[in-house]
């Protein structure tokens, strides 16, 4: 299968070797050129718990139209890059491509539908990677819990449980669901409750969850948000936010959101997407987010300097 890897970032980068690995014909795309030159001449090292591996068959560009029509375009850009993302593929696109685009937040499927039709497109939930970039043509990760896939529109189709084989068999832990809005918006809570505290407060997750008065101010975040998604209809999994948040987080203690890590290398993160996508949403449906938004201006302020 001919597939295009959109934004290889830490995420995108264990995408894009993976399934070069398991035979596919990748093409990373992506405006850091160095990485790009790093992959072309030296191949693309990936780190992980099962070891190391170096991936020397993937092409690569800074221009989606030296690739022409794919079989599956996958955006694996932060939230802001989403809509150039799907603006450069829609004039690629034949009638069989799939768009799968994996985010962080919300609204990703929107961002798309302002330059395509949604018929072809697909949302994936990427759960417990904890991936960072070491360097130039060097992605680590430290697990691969899960990655969840779901037709925009809900519903099992043969054409996602054929694009969720696809990842399995190139190594990842995937599973198909009717519903992915549900989780989405389970990833959202955790992602609100970590990424601006974290980022605030410096820290990893186990440091926030170790100090009560952060620890607070973070589940102030989750329910929040919890609020909103049962304002939105949203069918959460569980009754008891915190004690998902909780769970969640207790796994990886030593982890860093990307927030935090965006914020060390002076790149402005997608707080747009994430906190801040909360206080937007309070507005609109009436709920106070007073949490989320003082700490998504807090991240705001300090990334005016960058």
């Amino acid at each position: 299968m001919k597939i295009a890897i959109i934004g290889v970032g830490a995420m995108g980068s264990v995408y894009a070797g993976l399934l070069a690995d398991a035979g596919h014909d990748v093409w990373a795309v992506d405006l850091w050129q160095d990485h790009l030159d790093a992959i072309a001449s030296s191949g693309l090292r990936i780190e992980g718990p099962d070891g190391e591996r170096v991936v020397s068959n993937i092409q690569t560009t800074n221009n989606m139209s030296d690739i022409g029509g794919c079989d599956l375009y996958v955006i694996a850009t932060k939230a802001s890059g989403v809509g150039p993302a799907a603006r450069a593929i829609a004039p690629m696109m034949n009638a069989n491509s799939l768009v799968l685009t994996i985010q962080n937040g919300l609204g990703a499927g929107e961002r798309i539908a302002e330059h395509m039709p949604v018929n072809n497109v697909l949302l994936g939930v990427a759960d417990g990677f904890g991936a960072s970039m070491i360097g130039p043509g060097h992605a680590k990760h430290a697990a691969m819990n899960l990655i969840r896939l779901g037709e925009m529109n809900g519903g099992m189709t043969e054409r996602l449980e054929s694009l969720t084989k696809l990842w399995v068999d190139a190594g990842f832990k995937a599973k198909a669901f009717e519903d992915i809005n549900q989780l989405i918006w389970e990833k959202y809570i955790c992602n609100t409750t970590l990424s601006a505290p974290c980022t605030v407060f410096d820290c990893t997750l186990g440091e926030l969850m170790e100090n009560p008065v952060w620890w607070d101010i973070a589940l102030g975040c989750t329910k929040e948000v919890y609020q909103l998604g049962q304002a939105q209809g949203i069918a959460f999994s569980f009754d008891d936010p915190v004690v998902y948040v909780t769970a969640f987080a207790s796994k990886m203690p030593n982890a860093r959101p990307s927030m935090l890590l965006d914020h060390h290398a002076n790149r402005r993160s997608e707080i747009d997407a994430i906190n801040g996508m909360a206080v937007e949403l309070g507005q609109k449906v009436g709920i106070a987010t007073p949490y989320n938004e003082v700490l998504s201006a807090v991240v705001r302020r300090r990334e005016e300097a960058f």
